[in-house]
């Protein structure tokens, strides 16, 4: 599977990665994502050099035996979307105990817009729940309409994707449990975008919790900026 993803990646579909030192390179985390087209759970085979990757599959796609064959490929979870899918809940939380990696678009659901959507609790509680840490990824290029139409005309389609810096979610309390749910998965999904061009922040564009992350990040820039030695940073005289 994974050689067949390179093949695909490598000479098919050119990747660009950015941050992929913030990727932990062993132990269980969670990665979460935005999901905009057929070829983002391939980027994760992609990225990751695994063999303890948790793919969760929706349950539209078992009535495809492409679709069949691929899960049990890779020990995928069959997800009910729709309803409460305790089964799959307590075997993606087994399989995170054991140092599983896991990979999640939070919408849960391809974008029809390519922007941002809302985002489910399903990240937010796993995340919580385990207190594992949370990789966000934005990435660009993978839309559906963009591949077939780029394949149409004999062209390349060239996917960039954005990783950032680790984080973790406090535990769930008793009390407040759907308010908490809400403003962690809001968390999730402001670090996903701020990784993103502002046309694709969605839903999440003017969210003050975006607006905080970017004001960190630039923040962040021009204290990397400062660091540097001052004779670097100097322009150098006409001449010489």
């Amino acid at each position: 599977m994974r050689f067949l993803v390179k093949i695909l990646f490598n000479w098919i579909v050119p990747v660009q990665i950015n941050g992929m030192q913030n990727v932990p390179v062993s132990g269980s985390f969670i990665g979460t994502s935005n999901h905009l087209g057929r070829l983002d759970p391939f980027l994760v085979y992609y990225m990751l050099d695994r063999r303890d990757i948790i793919m969760l599959v929706a349950e539209k796609y078992h009535k495809y035996a492409l679709a069949r064959w691929l899960a049990r490929l890779v020990d995928a979870i069959w997800v009910d979307r729709f309803n409460a899918d305790l089964a799959a809940l307590r075997e993606t939380l087994d399989r995170l105990r054991k140092g599983w990696v896991l990979g999640i678009a939070p919408e849960g659901t391809r974008s029809r817009t390519g922007a941002l959507g809302e985002g489910r609790s399903g990240a937010s509680y796993l995340a919580a729940k385990t207190g594992l840490q949370i990789v966000p990824v934005g990435m660009i290029g993978t839309e559906d309409k963009l591949v077939f139409n780029k394949f149409k005309h004999l062209q390349r389609p060239h996917i960039t994707v954005w990783v950032g810096k680790p984080y973790t979610l406090p535990p769930l309390t008793r009390s407040d449990r759907e308010a908490l749910l809400e403003k962690y998965t809001d968390e999730i999904m402001c670090h996903i975008a701020v990784l993103l061009p502002p046309e694709y922040r969605g839903i999440y564009r003017h969210h003050p919790r975006l607006l905080d992350l970017l004001e960190e990040e630039q923040e962040g820039q021009t204290t990397e900026v400062n660091k540097q030695p001052l004779i670097g940073r100097l322009p150098s005289k006409a001449g010489g």
